[in-house]
């Protein structure tokens, strides 16, 4: 692995939350100073560093982990320099106690950590005062609810463009690979040929993955995010992408039937020719479904608004050697189908 990847990554932060993130830092800090004189408001700034997030429901479980492992912390560490004095060694005690109580009580990663760095902190920043542990956690609450407010109201993202793109690709990608095999099923085909026809179908499968992660990432930036306008939005993407997921399934499933079954004399077989056109009108209502949630309103022109898929196929039993492939390639068929237009 390259050094660089354990620092940097793969690409930058938005502009937009690296301010969001210090503008929550610089007025924590100065509201928690002004409310609280005495020592700098670190508990402040390094809280509302840490809450501000990608989104706001993602900010708010931050919020409630350093909440929660500040007052855990701070408890502990008053405890212990009560019980045994003001010692350099409690310090490190109270790290080790920390992480046991985190540990005791199932914390998160995240919290177990806020849990022993407050403990930490507070006794080699502070003192064993009660009032000094109350201030720290006041302190910690100030910046908690400073990052959240920054957060919510200084234009929250709501990812819907990435679930727009990823989706549109993953339906572009459908119905090319259906056209694809359209082709394949009327001409010869080489080994090479039959090998790269089966590779692009599974390529279907990590676009597949990226368009769900893409759309669970705008569905977890709406929640709890007062931008609500893009709610229908992203339910719409959600319910094309349940409707066209299966068929990636069918795709690949009809390429690898006709890899391990294909021979020269499939073309002739006039069902073949029927399939074809079947897989060419599917390709086509992919296209199409996917124009009219406007996610690639760019294939408006190739497409044709009136859907391709308008009677069942009927077809004649085809020569003994091929029966099993044309039985294969006909189920999935009537499964794309039963997606794109629904029955049997």
């Amino acid at each position: 692995m390259r050094m660089t990847a354990a620092v940097r990554s793969a690409k930058r932060a938005p502009l937009l939350q690296v301010v969001k993130s210090a503008v929550a830092t610089i007025g924590a800090w100065l509201i928690a100073g002004w409310l609280i004189p005495g020592p700098l408001p670190v508990f402040a700034a390094i809280a509302a560093m840490l809450v501000v997030q990608p989104s706001v429901n993602q900010s708010f479980a931050k919020a409630l982990e350093r909440s929660v492992g500040v007052i855990v912390g701070v408890v502990i560490a008053v405890l212990l320099s009560l019980l045994l004095g003001p010692q350099n060694w409690v310090v490190l005690l109270s790290i080790a106690v920390a992480m046991l109580v985190a540990w005791a009580l199932r914390a998160s990663p995240g919290a177990g950590n806020q849990v022993a760095i407050s403990a930490m902190l507070v006794l080699a920043l502070g003192s064993s005062d009660p009032q000094y542990a109350i201030h720290r956690i006041v302190e910690t609450l100030i910046g908690v609810a400073f990052a959240l407010i920054v957060n919510a109201l200084v234009v929250a993202p709501v990812l819907t463009a990435p679930a727009r793109r990823d989706l549109g690709l993953l339906g572009t990608e459908i119905a090319a690979s259906l056209d694809r095999l359209a082709d394949a099923l009327l001409s010869t085909q080489q080994p090479a040929q039959l090998h790269e026809l089966m590779l692009e179908a599974r390529l279907l499968r990590p676009m597949q993955v990226a368009a769900e992660a893409s759309i669970a990432d705008g569905e977890e930036s709406l929640t709890l995010n007062p931008r609500r306008a893009a709610r229908g939005e992203i339910a719409e993407m959600r319910a094309l992408l349940d409707r066209i997921s299966p068929i990636v399934t069918q795709a690949i499933g009809m390429t690898r039937a006709f890899f391990d079954h294909y021979d020269d004399t499939l073309a002739d077989e006039p069902t073949v020719h029927a399939i074809a056109e079947q897989l060419r009108r599917a390709g086509h209502d992919v296209r199409l479904a996917v124009q009219s949630a406007d996610i690639a309103p760019e294939a408006s022109s190739e497409t044709s608004t009136i859907p391709a898929l308008t009677a069942p196929l009927q077809v004649k039993p085809p020569a003994s050697g091929h029966w099993i492939l044309i039985g294969s390639l006909m189920e999935d068929l009537r499964r794309i189908r039963g997606e794109l237009v629904g029955g049997d």
